[in-house]
């Protein structure tokens, strides 16, 4: 069963938050909100900037760190930026060499990366230490990508000047009271329950995109963003083309399966193919021209004999 997720839908959202968030945090926004509804008046100034002129640091300039450096510059923010993939910068930011770089030249560090090996708690006590005395952590990518312990300790020492986390390395099942966390009652500090992406706009394009891709992957057979399946794609058979088929096959990963499909379509001209795999199972794409329709059942039938085989289609 091949399930999608959309990946791109709520970049917008993010990216919005994320603006709302540094001007809070610049005013300390947070703190006097929760003042005046204990009912103390605390009307201060020290401490308190304008954003314009700050230098926001973006780590991970994907979909959402593009279309927040896009926001922050028409703020009137110095935009920079590190990604492990060279990417062409947008406006006037730019990229730094190194992530230590980034961290002790931004008044604004903002994470935007995937969960993955390699930024599980790349933001711990060294990195932090490395960010200027007074600058700002913004965290809406992935709660493993922080050392919570670390986080809470810099903002309580003063060398943070404010955090604002939407994610977290545990988060509750359900809505409702038992969230713990260091970093409650830090202070200038906005926790929120991860909701970079819940917006109606942001919900209303994830169906439609899901909705695409599973009709996309029923009809041609592209599995671009599944989350536990091969990604593969090819382009359309054109509505002209009466004479090319796809086989679409999915199958055991053991060595071996290739070799027999490509026996088993050697006789044809197979205009264009892929395979890829993830885990146990792979996924196999081809376009092959046949003369007629008893050649479809020929090539059908050879290839769902095959014992490694999962399931087959055949579009047209």
């Amino acid at each position: 069963i091949c399930v999608f997720n959309s990946p791109f839908s709520n970049s917008r959202s993010v990216a919005e938050l994320v603006i709302a968030e540094i001007i809070l945090l610049a005013r300390q926004l947070g703190d006097r909100s929760r003042e005046m509804h204990d009912g103390v008046w605390n009307k201060v100034s020290k401490s308190c900037y304008e954003i314009r002129g700050k230098t926001l640091g973006i780590v991970g300039y994907g979909h959402i760190g593009t279309q927040l450096g896009v926001l922050a510059e028409s703020l009137g923010m110095q935009v920079i930026w590190y990604d492990i993939l060279p990417v062409m910068p947008i406006g006037m930011s730019r990229a730094a060499d190194t992530l230590d770089e980034l961290l002790g030249e931004a008044d604004f560090v903002s994470l935007h990366v995937p969960e993955t090996p390699e930024t599980k708690n790349m933001i711990g006590e060294r990195e932090i230490s490395l960010m200027k005395k007074g600058s700002y952590l913004i965290n809406a990518s992935r709660g493993t990508v922080v050392e919570i312990d670390a986080l809470a300790a810099a903002l309580k020492s003063g060398h943070l000047a404010g955090a604002a986390v939407d994610v977290y390395p545990s988060e509750p099942l359900a809505n409702g009271p038992g969230f713990e966390s260091a970093l409650r009652n830090c202070p200038n500090t906005l926790l929120t329950p991860h909701i970079g992406g819940s917006t109606e706009e942001a919900q209303r394009m994830i169906g439609i995109e899901v909705a695409n891709s599973i009709s996309k992957y029923i009809n041609s057979g592209g599995s671009v963003n599944a989350v536990n399946f091969a990604e593969c794609d090819l382009r359309a058979i054109p509505e002209t083309d009466l004479t090319t088929i796809r086989i679409v096959n999915v199958h055991q990963n053991v060595p071996g399966v290739l070799k027999q499909i490509n026996n088993i379509l050697a006789d044809y001209n197979v205009n264009k193919q892929i395979s890829d795999s993830k885990g146990d199972v792979a996924y196999f794409m081809a376009d092959v021209t046949v003369n007629d329709h008893s050649e479809i059942n020929t090539i059908y039938e050879q290839v769902t004999a095959m014992n490694e085989n999962i399931i087959t289609r055949v579009l047209f």
